[in-house]
């Protein structure tokens, strides 16, 4: 397939890079001038997408509704990366669009990180909204399996429900606890605990900053739960049997992680049955 990729950071310099190893026709675009030169990139938008097939947006979800006027016309499929889905699927209203969010990643960024194996073995969103098109929705199943991705279905709401419990609140958490050890005399002390707790406090705070606030109506109500489960804590100091009780369920949780997404034996050709198939943990590749 003919393809362009829109930002070419980590996810979108990953991308280019599996989907040119996997034997596609590949071009990109960033807005940065070094990228572009970096990554023997496009020099507009325009050119990049020109005679594709599908346009992939790996851009930061602030900078998508400046990206999109230059993709007035666009006949072909367009899908994106961005770890926000509601809004994104907003924006694209009208436009031939199935929205995905690939979870995979690392706390660096930029193209001189990525990595065309990043994908692999790793789920993969694609979401099923009512207004999408279930062929459109199965042409991106086949491209994205062929990078050997496993395809999550869900619509945007659950998937938007879902990272912010598991990727969006997990970065505020990490950057209070690195906060909280700004000190010289405690920082020196940090070795494991604090290493595993922090690691994606090392994120450029401009991208978490994007993600949080663009999907905080599903942020809020989860820092609220997290905050009075902390509060419960406070309270079960002085009572060992009842701290160790709430210590307990994240034990148990986090002992059953991680929870592979296995590819279900008999996969689904209505839209229903998909959904219920990823809200099942299960993939269909």
């Amino acid at each position: 397939m003919r393809i362009a990729v829109l930002g070419l950071g980590l996810i979108g310099g990953s991308l280019l890079r599996a989907l040119t190893a996997a034997g596609h026709q590949v071009t990109g675009y960033d807005a940065d001038p070094v990228t572009r030169q970096l990554a023997g990139a496009a020099g507009s938008v325009r050119e990049a997408v020109r005679d594709t097939d599908v346009v992939f947006l790996a851009v930061p979800l602030p900078a998508l509704p400046d990206l999109l006027p230059d993709l007035d016309g666009y006949r072909g499929l367009i899908s994106d990366v961005t770890s926000v889905k509601g809004p994104v699927a907003a924006l694209m209203a009208g436009r031939r669009f199935v929205g995905g969010h690939p979870m995979a990643g690392k706390e660096h960024s930029g193209f001189g990180s990525s990595d065309p194996l990043l994908f692999r073995d790793q789920p993969w969103v694609l979401c099923l909204d009512p207004e999408t098109d279930l062929a459109d929705w199965r042409t991106m199943v086949d491209l994205l399996g062929g990078l050997r991705a496993r395809i999550i279905p869900a619509t945007s709401a659950e998937h938007d429900a879902a990272v912010a419990r598991i990727s969006h609140v997990p970065h505020l958490v990490a950057s209070a606890i690195a906060a909280s050890a700004a000190e010289p005399g405690v920082l020196a002390l940090a070795a494991g605990s604090f290493r595993d707790g922090t690691r994606v406090a090392s994120t450029a705070p401009a991208l978490v900053a994007a993600m949080c606030s663009g999907n905080a109506a599903a942020v809020r109500p989860v820092l609220d739960e997290l905050i009075a489960a902390l509060g419960a804590a406070r309270a079960a100091l002085d009572d060992r049997g009842g701290l160790i009780d709430w210590l307990g369920k994240g034990h148990e949780v986090r002992r059953r992680w991680p929870l592979r997404a296995t590819p279900a034996g008999k996969i689904p050709t209505d839209r229903e049955g998909l959904l219920e198939l990823g809200r099942q943990g299960h993939s269909v590749t």
